[in-house]
């Protein structure tokens, strides 16, 4: 007999405010990587799922998609937008399913899931109609009542339920349906297929698979990954030209000379070292990558806003800047009244405390092209932790 084939929806619709993560619970990283970028990885390291639907924050649909392509996964056929509940964000991603025999039900708030029990929920489901990972209940358990212990209950029957959940497509559909027709809500799917008579297999799953709810979760999490204090180095260097009647602007403040920087946007070149070694920290390209050079859309941009572009652009990639350090090459106007005026800006757009951005300025001796007062530089290296 033929091993069964399966597709998968993954769901990642939650708001994650009990992470205070201020972002969509499928976009915080878990050790750098996105909760929803490590379920689906697991996924499609299983070889019976053919493909997926991944359910999202409504409004968090791009930003899912440039995550999973950013981090190669290839067998997402669909980004739908979840619900007012997981019970309707579920039913959506059935909706947007196709004809797949079997269907693996995932909450990418477990992103530690592992392969074998990926397979076994999908072979048990082939063979049962459904079934369901879980935990048999090891310890005692108590029956609580007004905070005192009323019961101990018999622990040799109880299972803590997990995902993946796996069941024949058509029956997880006529669950869902009569559920809806019905009013009821559950806290799973396995539930909405008990209620119709149905047997759920139950398959012993790892402990490791914990689902991510609150912060102490996600530091057990990072602490199995062994990733917990992951941190990235990227290095930028721009430099431009100085013009006669242009404005000099470097790092957000504009400062008094005949000659400023020659350029598309605005010519800062401090900013944009920055924000190239942010980028490349992140593994996100460069400058010209995000805001291409001769662009009607960026001509005279202003650089520091573009930097907070690139901030957003580096968080949603799963890390955070902690520290700018960086130097001006100029033989002209002198910079130092000008520099805590900057810090103040670029450490703003970035939301960093100032002491965490640094600048310098120094000179090229009178040697080469920047010697000879042609133009400034700037070299900037970002350091970036996980985002928490």
């Amino acid at each position: 007999m033929s091993d069964p084939r399966a597709a998968a929806v993954l769901v990642a619709a939650g708001r994650g405010e009990r992470l205070g993560a201020g972002t969509p619970k499928g976009l915080v990283p878990v050790a750098g990587t996105p909760m929803l970028v490590r379920a689906a990885r697991a996924l499609e390291g299983a070889p019976l799922i053919e493909y997926i639907v991944a359910v999202v924050a409504a409004g968090a649909e791009s930003a899912a998609a440039a995550a999973l392509d950013r981090a190669g996964c290839e067998r997402e056929r669909a980004i739908v937008p979840g619900g007012d509940s997981r019970q309707a964000s579920v039913a959506a991603g059935l909706a947007a399913l196709g004809g797949s025999e079997i269907v693996v039900v995932h909450d990418a708030a477990r992103p530690l899931v592992g392969a074998a029990v990926i397979a076994a929920v999908i072979r048990a489901a082939a063979e049962t109609g459904a079934a369901s990972a879980g935990i048999p209940v090891r310890e005692t358990v108590k029956r609580v009542e007004g905070g005192r212990a009323a019961e101990t209950v018999d622990r040799d029957t109880l299972w803590i339920a997990h995902t993946p959940q796996a069941f024949r497509t058509a029956l997880l559909r006529e669950a869902h349906a009569r559920a809806a027709a019905e009013g009821f809500s559950g806290p799973d799917d396995a539930v909405l297929v008990e209620r119709m008579g149905r047997v759920v297999r139950m398959v012993e799953d790892s402990p490791t698979n914990l689902k991510i709810t609150v912060p102490d979760d996600l530091r057990l999490a990072e602490g199995l990954l062994g990733s917990a204090a992951a941190t990235r180095t990227g290095i930028g260097f721009d430099t431009h030209r100085l013009e006669m009647g242009r404005r000099l602007r470097l790092g957000g403040v504009d400062i008094p000379s005949p000659r400023g920087l020659a350029g598309h946007s605005d010519a800062d070149a401090l900013a944009h070292a920055m924000m190239d070694a942010m980028l490349g920290a992140a593994g996100l390209g460069d400058i010209g990558t995000h805001f291409p050079p001769g662009d009607p859309a960026y001509r005279g941009a202003d650089s520091v806003a573009l930097l907070r572009r690139v901030g957003e652009l580096v968080l949603s990639a799963g890390w955070r800047p902690v520290h700018l350090d960086s130097t001006v090459i100029a033989e002209a106007p002198y910079l130092a009244p000008h520099i805590p005026e900057m810090r103040r800006r670029l450490a703003g757009a970035l939301r960093l405390a100032e002491a965490a951005v640094s600048i310098k300025a120094t000179t090229a001796e009178g040697m080469g092209a920047l010697g000879r007062g042609e133009g400034i530089a700037a070299y900037a290296v970002a350091t970036l932790v996980a985002a928490r």
